[in-house]
């Protein structure tokens, strides 16, 4: 099945299409941009293109899952409102996932992670994740 994946928590602006089967998850295409200020001009196109690269179209699409943060409010919510209404056109199932689960579960190969990411104003977004992935503690904000 395929699954589409959308994050603008941070300044990367980020698309995927991922194959989800018995084996696991495969990466089919995807697409990251960084501009801070760019996330509304960017994300749509960058969905448009990695659902080109693949051959696939948005009916195509099983699922859609989006990145919840934490990150700022304005980024945040153009991959949110993204998201909902894509899966409401749809009619398919859209999952939030935390944005540092993303990046710290996956990164714990049998050690603690500390994810971070830039909350701006001198301060850090942060969680942590045990050697399993599982995240122990966060998401908190700190300078």
């Amino acid at each position: 099945m395929l699954v589409l994946v959308v994050d603008s928590s941070t300044p990367a602006v980020t698309a995927a299409v991922v194959e989800v089967s018995v084996d696991g998850v495969a990466v089919r295409a995807s697409r990251c941009t960084v501009d801070a200020r760019a996330h509304g001009e960017l994300l749509a196109p960058q969905v448009d293109a990695v659902l080109a690269d693949v051959d696939a179209r948005p009916a195509d699409l099983a699922a859609i899952v989006a990145g919840l943060g934490p990150g700022p409010f304005t980024g945040l919510r153009v991959g949110l409102v993204t998201a909902a209404t894509m899966g409401q056109v749809l009619g398919i199932p859209t999952y939030g996932v935390c944005s540092l689960d993303g990046i710290g579960h996956p990164a714990a190969a049998g050690e603690p992670v500390l994810a971070a990411s830039d909350a701006r104003r001198r301060e850090v977004y942060w969680a942590v994740y045990d050697g399993a992935g599982e995240r122990v503690a966060g998401p908190d904000v700190a300078a």
